[in-house]
């Protein structure tokens, strides 16, 4: 393993712990979270063993899971698809974490639903750049935060809906995370997927090129227009291609 993978694992490592003491005291909306990099560890480790290291100055800046991409599998805009035939990630072990939603089952690496946002991210940087590999020598998918979280009627909990101080100390972690990681792989520009995430880059670094693309969220008439074309070309533009 090499000094850059080492360091993005450990740094993986710190977070998961710190996210793992904070989620159980997480205020209203809040009523149920899990950390995908607990239960998930054996394909988010994997992820960054193989595709920290490839020389990418650039992170692409994603919010926190969603419940069929890195809440099942682990891997930032994880559509199981995706993760299991471009990235080759595969037949790993998923947990099942304690506090789960009743309604929302994790199913791992054989999840039966795929991930509409993940499956736009990663086709259009297979079209844009070719195999995983190609993909991140120009760029690494992190999530500044890491938690699945569900109001009680299993509602996805967003972190910019999170107020107060223990709110406060979990988005302080997730900060630290990508400091260690913007510090580890040299990042020289971070592209923020929405505006949460361009925000909390661009509050950090006054020394890094902060950008963003709008999310390809099927709930964005953006990304749905003109059949996803209008969005992909905004990434493209984004990553000056």
């Amino acid at each position: 393993m090499d000094e850059i993978t080492g360091a993005v694992i450990q740094a993986a490592h710190a977070l998961r712990e710190n996210c793992s003491r904070i989620a159980p005291n997480l205020p209203a909306p809040v009523a149920y979270a899990v950390n995908p990099l607990d239960y998930a560890r054996a394909p988010h480790e994997e992820y960054l063993r193989r595709y920290s290291g490839l020389g990418s100055h650039t992170i692409l800046l994603g919010m926190n899971p969603g419940p069929w991409g890195m809440g099942q599998t682990g891997v930032p805009f994880g559509d199981v698809n995706a993760v299991r035939e471009l990235l080759e990630i595969r037949n790993l072990p998923v947990e099942q974490p304690s506090g789960q939603h009743p309604n929302r089952p994790i199913h791992g690496l054989d999840c039966p639903r795929g991930e509409v946002s993940g499956t736009r991210l990663w086709g259009a940087l297979t079209d844009l750049y070719g195999t995983a590999d190609e993909i991140h020598a120009h760029l690494f998918v992190v999530n500044h935060c890491p938690l699945l979280m569900y109001n009680d009627g299993g509602q996805n909990v967003t972190p910019d809906k999170l107020r107060g101080p223990i709110a406060a100390e979990l988005l302080s972690a997730c900060d630290e995370h990508l400091r260690t990681i913007a510090e580890a792989l040299r990042i020289q520009r971070i592209i923020g997927v929405g505006r949460y995430a361009q925000r909390q880059a661009a509050a950090l670094f006054s020394e890094i090129e902060v950008d963003w693309v709008p999310h390809p969220s099927p709930a964005s008439p953006f990304a749905n227009k003109n059949g996803g074309a209008d969005w992909r070309d905004a990434l493209s533009a984004a990553l000056r291609i």
